[in-house]
């Protein structure tokens, strides 16, 4: 529902010279087009072309007049040079990154054999295989084997005190946001959905929020069974939410070379700011309301189909009367010059017809609270429904839905509680309970399409139905690395465990050194998804690299 923009004007032919009037131009290849020929005398449609274009094709628009009394003309499109296959750089990129852990795998059976192992050790290290021979043992005693080899001890410590499959998550992630935020190879669904859909790019802010609020359930279990008064844990929230917004701001106003930073621009959303409101607002409502034995599971409940949510029906509560301010708002409250409910992205999109609604409400409340010159200025939306409204997606209103995200994430604990007391099959059809009540929402609110549905998912808005989706896959997905990497220790989750253990310093990391080499360098084409892909691969694994040097030397950067 786009309006038709002007490519170019065709100049008429020279008849005199046989020589047609041409024109090039350059088009989008992400969607399929329409293109629309008329006539610049009276306006008359010629005719009307659909076609999906593919990257660095040439193509050819051959008009010719069959008539001159009928005035009627044919339209041809020809093929002048075929596209490539832009997907060639990424299929190599992942049989490199995937090889390189299945070497890892085939090497770890072999050292299994003793004889291959016994092999290796002594190629390593002959000195110590000849004093193991020379022993009276045979073997190295206790205190030797602790010594020489700490890693076990470690591993064992650090398995009772935390389970590896949250940092594990936390750190796939984050590694997937840096490298979407250092370009993604120019791949479009390494990209932000313009307005209405989901692509890759947009599953992992949510995810880092539903994350959190599965770290702060057990946190903040942790802390108080272990005696912490709930005031001493609320200052402490209170702070941590403090320094997350701080930083936020700092690093979404970046001025390290243009002189003093001027109130007047400074932008107030962002994505560290909304993590610290959500976590100050989920973090005080689990302290605030939790209920001693239900994170143990001993509470007992008159229902048992509503076991997960009769103990905690306060938060519950408050949950729901956020969603039904979330609504209100989104659908009732008027907005000047627009229609009430509008969720669409305005510019050329609607046919032109609310050119300056960008975002409906949420982006009424945040011009209107916080000022034009204080949110993001080059939203997605305006790389294809060409808006002029700044508009940013870490608003004010979309917060509610995050606050809500997080929630979500608040109850995977008790779902993981369920698994252990239930026993494997039932735990996991209680578990399953959980996501496909949030996927059939989704399908409801979205009639299970892009753009009909009663509230599309959209992570400009941070709509309902984006958030049910999105903790949907986040649940599928940590539920299956809970059970292979905590419970079956199938995997110990490298390489994400390490960034996931130092999410802050590599969050903050990547955005203050993001233009500097080696993270970035001037690249010889650009517009090959080859040198993209290879600049962004190499920044990312960089980050992944230093998460793991900073954990071998236990460095954590915590607020």
């Amino acid at each position: 529902q786009c309006l038709y923009q002007l490519l170019a004007f065709v100049p008429p032919s020279n008849g005199s010279m046989r020589k047609p009037g041409t024109a090039a131009v350059m088009v989008d290849t992400q969607h399929p087009l329409t293109l629309l020929l008329n006539s610049s005398v009276g306006d008359r449609e010629l005719c009307k072309i659909q076609y999906h274009f593919g990257e660095f094709g040439n193509y050819s628009l051959v008009v010719k007049t069959l008539s001159t009394s009928t005035k009627t003309v044919s339209c041809d499109l020809v093929i002048n040079e075929g596209p490539v296959n832009s997907y060639l750089p990424i299929l190599f990129a992942f049989l490199v990154y995937m090889g390189i852990p299945a070497i890892l795998i085939v090497g770890r059976l072999f050292m299994k054999i003793d004889l291959v192992r016994n092999c290796v050790y002594k190629k390593l290290n002959p000195r110590e295989t000849d004093r193991l021979i020379n022993s009276e043992l045979g073997s190295p005693n206790t205190t030797d084997s602790v010594s020489s080899d700490p890693t076990p001890r470690l591993w064992s410590t650090a398995s009772r005190q935390r389970l590896r499959s949250l940092d594990t998550f936390r750190g796939l992630s984050l590694i997937i946001m840096v490298f979407v935020n250092y370009g993604g190879g120019k791949y479009w669904f390494f990209k932000h959905e313009s307005w209405n859909g989901l692509t890759v790019a947009d599953l992992v802010f949510p995810w880092f929020v539903f994350i959190m609020g599965t770290s702060i359930s057990l946190s903040l279990s942790s802390v108080l069974r272990w005696g912490s008064s709930k005031r001493k844990v609320l200052g402490k929230i209170l702070w941590r939410s403090f320094l997350l917004i701080l930083l936020g701001i700092i690093v979404v106003n970046p001025n390290y070379c243009v002189g003093p930073l001027s109130w007047d621009n400074l932008r107030i959303p962002g994505v560290l700011q909304r993590l610290g409101f959500t976590y100050l607002v989920v973090a005080a409502l689990e302290l605030l309301f939790t209920r001693a034995g239900a994170e143990s599971g001993t509470l007992e409940t008159p229902c048992p189909a509503l076991q997960d949510i009769l103990p905690y029906w306060p938060q519950w509560i408050f949950i729901l009367m956020l969603e039904v301010i979330w609504l209100c708002l989104t659908f009732l409250l008027p907005v000047p010059g627009c229609p009430r409910g509008y969720l669409g992205p305005g510019g050329i999109g609607d046919f032109g017809n609310y050119p300056n609604c960008t975002g409906g409400a949420a982006g009424y409340i945040d011009r209107l609270l916080l000022g034009e010159n204080h949110i993001y200025q080059h939203p997605s939306s305006n790389v294809i429904y060409q808006t002029t409204m700044p508009y940013d997606p870490e608003g004010i209103l979309g917060t509610i839905n995050t606050i809500f995200m997080a929630f979500l994430g608040l109850q995977v604990p008790f779902c993981f509680l369920a698994v252990a007391i239930m026993g494997r099959f039932e735990g996991i059809l209680e578990v399953g309970n959980n996501f496909l009540f949030q996927g059939i929402i989704s399908a409801i609110l979205t009639k299970c399409s892009k753009e009909e549905g009663f509230i599309p998912i959209n992570k400009n808005l941070w709509s309902v139905s984006y958030v049910t989706t999105t903790s949907c896959f986040a649940f599928i997905l940590l539920l299956l690395m809970y059970y292979l990497v905590d419970v079956k220790r199938l995997w110990s989750g490298a390489p994400f465990f390490y960034p996931g253990m130092n999410s802050i310093l590599v969050y903050i990391g990547h955005e203050v050194f993001e233009n500097y080499f080696p993270f970035k360098w001037k690249m010889q084409d650009s517009q090959s998804h080859a040198e993209h892909l290879t600049q962004n691969l190499t920044a990312t694994t960089l980050w992944v690299i230093i998460s793991y040097l900073l954990y071998r030397r236990r460095i954590f950067w915590k607020i």
